[in-house]
């Protein structure tokens, strides 16, 4: 469903077009969630706006008119259906594949820069003027920075509404809102209703009901501590690997994963803008079962992660979501990757045994860097056993422990002049760590999702201890790329024997490598991974 061609200097980005308003029907006539975040329909004659899966009865082709995004609908007058909440649909994969103005804006936009900082953060950081940011994503999008980031406070708003009990004059500034008033003619324009009224929408509006909304973030049973989110997803989704692959890792101190297989719980603290927060996510089937008490299969064409976050300020929200959306890979495209890679001959085997294995990313990159160079030449439980003895000597320890949970992950100025003795590690893993974090500290290197990836992995080589593994593991994870390969790690060396190819193959695999990756890390025979 997507094609993409390389742009020297500027990564891939999509075609224009990709398609036309024909094909775009086409797939609301087909009400194809394949589509869902990658472009949005309204109806003129009802001044509402969907996802292209949106149950409710077809509109007629002369009464629809199309948009690049959420915000584009709303600025043309359109409110959000109450039957597919569109402002909740998965977001468009392109954002994590494009290195240009575009992708690299959207992406900082959703960690929350644009509340926190304004506009002309957001455009100091991508190392544009304001004015050039708000005319690219205008011309792409249909509406600016602002208009964006207003959408992303309307939908959070949405969640708080619908989930919490917290006085609405609260909300409106946990939101991210400027006034009480802005957050009132907001709800109204996007939503068609008063707060109040949104809010009994919901779950808890109305006990012992379901919500009419029937969105992807609402529950349909009393709400338990802390907010209840659901994660919304395009596509199968392997969610036993990637569970696998987060539980292997968990350091412990900020990481824990309960429950048995198929049925797990990942939990893990998070350090954010305004404060900490501790973040739950259900492996499908596990937080919700079929009437007949067996757990539903994950739906071919989309699903979500029912997650719940408690946080110590509700403004991190939106920035928490951003955060758990990379970690798990939630806004990937499984159809492009699969298309690409199961055309493959060496592959497509593989492909075919893990529909929708996604490549996971980090909910802290500044922590990500760090364990890639603990992971340095050694096992994935070594790797693991080192975080946890650092966790435990330079971590900030929560206010009260949750369970297993006991800190979140040390700051990089906390590890840029310590000692690391506690770690065992050679001087030069130490003096490397030190060097990564001093970087990340004072400002020399950046890992914000919005950075250049070519720039940054220039950046990392340039350090002292850092070589071309752990530079390219940081960029695939820390920096969410899609399309990094590591043909000296040695799993991907057993992974390429297994199948019968040669590192050249991966060529042929671009633009989504990094997922060609995890597939050979899953070949047969058993692989030693890095962590």
């Amino acid at each position: 469903m997507s094609d993409f061609r390389r742009s020297p200097g500027r990564g891939y980005r999509r075609l224009v077009p990709v398609m036309n308003e024909e094909t775009r029907y086409e797939a609301v006539r087909g009400r194809d969630a394949r589509f869902d975040g990658e472009f949005f329909f309204a109806v003129s004659t009802t001044g509402i706006y969907c996802r292209p899966s949106c149950p409710a009865v077809t509109p007629k082709r002369a009464n629809v008119r199309f948009y690049a995004s959420a915000a584009a609908a709303q600025g043309a007058g359109f409110r959000a259906c109450r039957r597919c909440r569109p402002d909740a649909a998965p977001g468009s994969a392109a954002w994590n594949v494009r290195a240009d103005l575009v992708g690299r804006a959207m992406r900082l936009i959703g960690d929350g820069v644009v509340d926190r900082e304004g506009v002309a953060g957001l455009a100091a950081r991508l190392g544009y003027s304001s004015r050039q940011v708000h005319r690219q994503l205008t011309e792409e999008l249909g509406a600016g920075p602002v208009a964006l980031a207003r959408a992303q406070r309307a939908h959070t708003a949405r969640v708080l509404l619908q989930t919490t009990t917290l006085p609405v004059t609260e909300l409106a500034f946990a939101a991210g809102f400027a006034s009480v008033r802005q957050f009132n003619d907001t709800i109204r324009e996007i939503y068609a209703s008063t707060p109040t009224g949104l809010r009994g929408q919901g779950p808890g509006g109305r006990p012992g009901r379901r919500g009419r909304s029937g969105g992807q973030d609402e529950r349909d049973h009393p709400a338990p501590a802390g907010v209840p989110l659901r994660l919304a997803y395009r596509g199968p989704y392997a969610a036993r690997e990637i569970f696998d692959f987060l539980e292997r890792r968990a350091i412990a101190g900020i990481e824990e994963t309960l429950g048995p297989a198929g049925a797990r719980t990942y939990r893990r603290t998070l350090r954010l803008p305004y404060g900490t927060a501790i973040a739950e996510v259900d492996e499908p089937g596990a937080g919700r079962r079929a009437r007949n008490g067996t757990r539903p299969a994950a739906a071919a064409d989309g699903g979500w992660l029912e997650c719940r976050l408690h946080l110590t300020d509700l403004r991190d929200l939106a920035t928490a979501v951003a955060r758990l959306r990379r970690l798990f890979d939630l806004d990937a495209d499984p159809y492009a990757v699969a298309e690409r890679l199961g055309a493959d001959p060496w592959l497509a085997p593989l492909v075919a045994a893990r529909p929708g294995l996604r490549s996971p990313g980090a909910a802290d990159s500044a922590e990500l860097a760090v364990r890639a160079v603990l992971g340095q030449q050694v096992t994935v439980a070594a790797g693991r056993r080192l975080a946890g003895v650092l966790v435990a000597a330079y971590g900030k320890p929560l206010a009260a422990p949750d369970g297993a949970l006991t800190h979140v992950f040390p700051e990089p100025g906390a590890l840029a002049d310590a000692p690391l003795a506690e770690l065992g590690m050679p001087d030069a893993r130490r003096r490397a760590l030190r060097t990564v974090s001093g970087a990340l500290a004072d400002g020399r290197v950046a890992l914000d999702p919005g950075v250049d990836r070519d720039a940054t992995e220039q950046a990392l080589l340039a350090l002292t201890g850092i070589g071309p593994w752990t530079a390219r593991y940081i960029r695939m994870r820390a920096l969410g790329d899609p399309d990094v390969f590591l043909p000296g790690d040695a799993g991907v060396r057993h992974g390429l024997a297994a199948i019968g190819a040669t590192p050249e193959a991966a060529e042929g695999w671009r633009p989504w490598r990094s997922y060609a990756l995890h597939h050979l890390w899953n070949a047969p025979p058993a692989t030693t991974e890095k962590s």
